[in-house]
């Protein structure tokens, strides 16, 4: 099953307890095709610079990713620099340089025109309902979005919402959105704009999925899943890119979509983001087996009684 990523790719330098690294490898779109390569065929449209080589085109050769949707603009690609203090859960922005993704328009290969499945990263809701409206045969349709998006485009964003199946943010996100402080209250007005359903990401606390009233015949009772103990959490960049790609790269290799499915994809999202944060960049994403995925996931089995 193909499932398109829509995002960045960008050069990350990331201070953190264990030292810094420098223009590392990162991007929303990095950390989720890379995460979603382990479980089903990935494509991705993106932007990058002049300073965007060989070396980085090969990360995503190695774990055959589809980079036909990669446009080269002449500048430099996306950098952005930040660190973390005492809580790993936020991170002080250093430097963000927007470069070539400041006028990213993304472009459909007509070979990606079969996607069957689609993920629309945080990028302006706008560009996002554009490449829906450009994939009309897609089964099913996520997404992401930041609270910079919901406090100066909220129509946009609305509109955006009314075509995608699953939004996957943070609890801070999702109060913005719904103008509540109660999550469980917040996360059905979210519902009620449009997604069919909704994952709440509560960092290293796990994550929620709530499910709308018809969605895929599941029913609407929540479901939470937790996180694994990480002893080392180096860089937690990409943590929440590396969940949507685990998630959305899980469900993309099943047959049907089922109450089950959406349960094993919350723990297959919590795996890749429990790697993605023991080694600065996409390091620990480049470099896993198979074997150790699953392993994990029994973790999360052995911890949570999942059948």
């Amino acid at each position: 099953m193909s499932l398109l990523g829509i995002g960045s790719v960008a050069f990350d330098t990331i201070t953190s307890a264990y030292g810094t690294a420098e223009r590392v490898l990162g991007g929303s779109c990095t950390y989720f095709s890379l995460a979603a390569s382990y479980f089903t065929q990935v494509r991705i449209v993106a932007v990058v610079g002049d300073d965007f080589t060989a070396r980085e085109e090969e990360v995503f050769r190695r774990h055959n990713i589809d980079i036909r949707g990669i446009q080269r603009a002449p500048g430099k690609t996306f950098f952005w620099a930040g660190e973390y203090g005492a809580n790993v859960n936020e991170a002080q922005t250093r430097a963000t340089e927007l470069n070539v993704f400041e006028n990213f328009a993304p472009v459909i290969p007509r070979e990606y025109q079969d996607s069957e499945f689609l993920f629309l990263g945080n990028i302006q809701p706008t560009l996002q309902a554009d490449v829906r409206r450009q994939l009309g045969g897609v089964r099913l349709v996520g997404g992401d979005t930041m609270n910079y998006w919901i406090n100066n485009t909220p129509s946009e964003l609305a509109e955006t919402l009314k075509v995608m199946d699953v939004l996957l943010i943070n609890d801070a996100e999702t109060k913005s959105l719904a103008h509540d402080t109660n999550l469980p209250r917040a996360a059905q007005k979210v519902l009620a704009l449009g997604p069919k359903v909704l994952v709440v990401k509560h960092g290293e606390y796990g994550a929620t999925v709530f499910f709308g009233d018809h969605a895929f015949g599941i029913g609407h009772h929540p479901f939470r899943a937790p996180t694994l103990p990480i002893e080392e959490v180096r860089d937690p960049t990409g943590a929440g890119d590396a969940f949507a790609g685990g998630f959305m790269g899980y469900i993309a290799r099943q047959g049907e979509l089922n109450r089950e499915v959406f349960k094993r994809a919350m723990f297959y999202g919590g795996v890749m983001g429990s790697f993605a944060v023991e080694r600065f960049g996409t390091e620990r994403l480049q470099g896993l087996r198979h074997e150790q995925i699953e392993e994990r996931f029994q973790l999360f089995r052995e911890l949570t009684h999942l059948g």
